[in-house]
C-alpha cells in the first residue's frame, strides 16, 4: 500500500494550507472595521490553531525516533479501521444519531416556530448557541451509542 507507515505529505500540505487561511482571516478581521469581526477572529483561530496542531504532528511522527511508534499507530488504526465488527456498528451509530437528530430538528423547529410567533427572540444568538449545541449533541450521541453497541454486541 502506498504511503503506508509514513506520514502523508498531503498532511503537510493541509496544515500549511490551514495556518495560511487563518492568518488571512486574521488580517482581515485586524484591518477591517466590521459585524462579522468576532466570525473572522473565530475563523483565524481555529485555522491557526488547527494548522499549528496539524504541523507539529507532522514535525513530531517525521522525526526518526518515533518512525516505529508511527508505524505502530498506522497498523493499529488500519486494523481498527477495516475491522468489519466495528464498520457495522460505526455505521448503526451513525444511523440510530441520524435518526435522533432529525427527531430533535423537527421538535426545535416546532418550538423556535411558536418562539419566533412570540416575538421572543429578538437576535440570532439564541439560534446560534442552539445549533452549536446540537452539533456537539450529534458529536456525542455518536460516540455514546456507538460505545453502547460495542459493549452489546
Amino acid at each position: 500500500m502506498k504511503g503506508e507507515g509514513k506520514m502523508k505529505k498531503s498532511n503537510l500540505y493541509v496544515g500549511l494550507i490551514s495556518l495560511f487561511i487563518g492568518i488571512v482571516f486574521l488580517v482581515i478581521a485586524l484591518n477591517f472595521e466590521s459585524s462579522l469581526e468576532s466570525l473572522l477572529f473565530g475563523f483565524s483561530g481555529s485555522g491557526i490553531g488547527g494548522g499549528a496542531v496539524v504541523l507539529w504532528k507532522y514535525y513530531y511522527w517525521t522525526r526518526p525516533e518515533n518512525k516505529d511508534r508511527y508505524q505502530e499507530k498506522f497498523e493499529n488504526a488500519n486494523i481498527e479501521l477495516h475491522d468489519e465488527r466495528k464498520t457495522i456498528l460505526r455505521d448503526k451509530s451513525g444511523r440510530y444519531a441520524y435518526i435522533i437528530g432529525l427527531i430533535v430538528l423537527f421538535v426545535s423547529i416546532v418550538i423556535f416556530s411558536i418562539i419566533g410567533s412570540l416575538n421572543i427572540i429578538e437576535n440570532s444568538e439564541l439560534i446560534i448557541t442552539y445549533l452549536a449545541g446540537f452539533l456537539l449533541f450529534q458529536y456525542i450521541i455518536g460516540i455514546l451509542i456507538f460505545n453502547h453497541l460495542n459493549k452489546k454486541y
